[in-house]
């Protein structure tokens, strides 16, 4: 059974730092590409980061370069994304997202994490 779940969610002060997790089971986690994704009420989800199977390559959404950290752990099938400075339009729900990055591409979906960033 696939499960990808996150968690570390929650309400943090503007300037303020959270570190959310993914923890990833079912499925061989070094052979995704793992990806964090958010959604903003009324607004499309997108794409915050991605980093490769290996760890070896990371991208970020323009609007969180220099904010946000995208790390993996392949020992704990586990994904983090440390975000800083962060801002009332960060507010959103947080999915992390695997794809396979060899063989058939099968994805899956986390049920995601809300985090509200507010004075």
């Amino acid at each position: 059974q696939v499960q990808l779940v996150e968690s570390g969610g929650g309400l943090v002060q503007p300037g303020g730092s959270l570190r959310l997790s993914c923890a990833a089971s079912g499925f061989t986690f070094s052979n995704y590409a793992m990806n964090w994704y958010r959604q903003a009420p009324g607004k499309e989800r997108e794409l915050v980061a991605t980093i490769t199977s290996a760890g070896g390559r990371t991208k970020y959404a323009d609007s969180m370069k220099g904010r946000f950290t995208i790390s993996r752990d392949n020992a704990k099938n586990t994904v983090y994304l440390q975000m800083n400075s962060l801002k009332p339009e960060d507010t959103a729900v947080y999915y992390c997202y695997a794809k396979e990055e060899y063989g058939f591409g099968y994805d899956y979906w986390g049920q995601g994490t809300q985090v509200t960033v507010s004075s």
